[in-house]
């Protein structure tokens, strides 16, 4: 028995299978969640994973001994769970998943009602309950219905109002859903677009639903899963690619060459598509990479607000702001008529939707970001002395640099080029990255010169 769940996180749970995350684990969590919120009903998926149907049995199991009505949506994404939270207004929702993280491993997202997000404090608070592992029913027993089909139909129809469907041109898109959860989903969204608009074609790689990950754990930022996403991409003569991560709340580009879309400039294109539909609108990003966002911002009439990275600052800084949209590096995206909500299905469904109105390829659409604004993409640097290695960056640009930003983790804007740095909250790792005005060479060159300062 633990009483110290060290699978608990900041703003969700993790945990390896073999040593600190199990079923008996996730029942407690289950009762503790209900009881926190004093739930009714609460919304519950799972991802692709071999252990998620047995965690999800017992997550139910927990949440029915507390007298809770249980709706399941069985195999879904992230934001299956979600929306499925807000449509039924239900009292919470929890997704059984570990995203793209290694195969032993698993893990819970929650929100509360409205699909708001689990503040840290809220968080800890679930953990003491679950701890404490004491429980007094004082209702009846609860009950679990399935409503899988029902919510997805839900899904799919709010996933498609985001777009005119009928107006989008006959394009060709190379999918890649890693043998994940986004497989099935997709198919009810491809199914629905071809009753309305059958010219769009769809090339699917890695499709069906396989807990072995066959082609790998789905982490489509990762640069040694680009190559084959490349191949099929050029032998289809596709007019883009996407790929998505195993929850598929995260959906990555490839242009019709092949090439790996860094996430900022799908943040600019989205922000542009919205500043469009909704002249003057808000506009959030997290403070990484910022110089493309803003510009974009600014010259089409909006107002862009920084927010700290993570899924739960967006989503309260976009409510907060009342922002139409918000995006991070990362290829998380949120959207204010989506709950506030990420998903990984409506980007790539506005971007065909501007290829379509303005006769461009995406390749077109982002060739003037990437030469105004190249930047490096995120680094990752193995430090272990993390304060001392951060230190020595500092001050060796401290006295020339015009602007130092602690807002989150550490930000050097100088004239011509800009840098953030961020430590990883879990592992000995230095997050860094680099852009400029229009030259890539520098950016090259001032990677090596903070990776030079970072392990010496």
């Amino acid at each position: 028995m633990w009483s110290d769940l060290t699978c608990f996180k900041s703003y969700d749970i993790r945990g390896d299978l073999n040593k600190n995350f199990d079923a008996s684990i996730c029942y407690r969590i289950a009762r503790s969640f209900a009881m926190f919120l004093e739930a009714e009903k609460v919304i519950v998926g799972r991802d692709a994973r071999d252990s998620s149907l047995e965690l999800m049995n017992s997550i139910c199991n927990g949440l029915i001994d507390e007298g809770v009505q249980v709706l399941d949506i069985g195999l879904a994404g992230t934001e299956e769970m979600y929306w499925a939270t807000t449509q039924y207004e239900a009292s919470g929702g929890i997704e059984i998943t570990a995203s793209h993280n290694p195969i032993n491993f698993n893990g819970l997202k929650l929100v509360k009602a409205g699909s708001d997000p689990i503040a840290k404090e809220e968080m800890l608070q679930i953990k003491k309950l679950a701890e404490t592992n004491v429980f007094h029913r004082t209702k009846s027993l609860g009950s679990r219905e399935d409503i899988s089909n029902e919510a997805r139909k839900k899904y799919v129809s709010k996933i498609l109002s985001f777009v005119e469907v009928a107006k989008i041109k006959p394009f060709k898109v190379v999918v890649n859903s890693g043998n994940g959860a986004a497989g099935p989903t997709f198919d009810h969204i491809a199914s629905d677009i071809r009753k309305i608009n059958p010219a769009i074609k769809f090339e699917r790689m890695h499709h069906d639903v396989d807990s072995s990950f066959p082609n790998g754990i789905p982490n489509p930022i990762l640069p040694e899963t680009h190559l084959r996403n490349k191949k099929k991409i050029l032998a289809s003569k596709a007019d883009f690619g996407i790929a998505f991560d195993g929850d598929f709340d995260r959906c990555f580009f490839f242009d019709k060459n092949g090439n790996f879309v860094s996430g900022e400039y799908i943040v600019g294109l989205l922000a542009k598509i919205f500043l469009f539909k909704e002249p003057g609108t808000i506009i959030v990003h997290d403070p990484r990479v910022v110089w493309n966002v803003q510009n974009i911002v600014k010259f089409n009439g909006g107002k862009s607000v920084v927010s700290l990275t993570g899924h739960a600052f967006v989503k309260q800084t976009m409510r907060e702001n009342k922002a139409t949209y918000g995006g991070e590096l990362s290829a998380h995206h949120y959207f204010k008529d989506f709950s506030y909500c990420d998903s990984g299905m409506i980007p790539w469904l506005l971007v065909l939707e501007m290829m379509s109105r303005t006769d461009k390829t995406l390749s077109e659409l982002i060739t003037e970001q990437r030469s105004q604004f190249p930047s490096s993409g995120e680094i990752n640097f193995n430090i272990q002395d993390i304060g001392s290695a951060l230190k020595k960056v500092v001050d060796f640009y401290e006295e020339d640099c015009p602007q130092i930003d602690n807002f989150d983790g550490i930000s050097l804007s100088f004239r011509t080029w800009r840098f953030n740095l961020r430590s990883s909250n879990t592992e000995p790792i230095v997050r860094l990255n680099v852009e400029s005005i229009g030259d890539i060479d520098l950016v090259n060159r001032k990677v090596e010169e903070i990776k030079g300062l970072l392990y010496s």
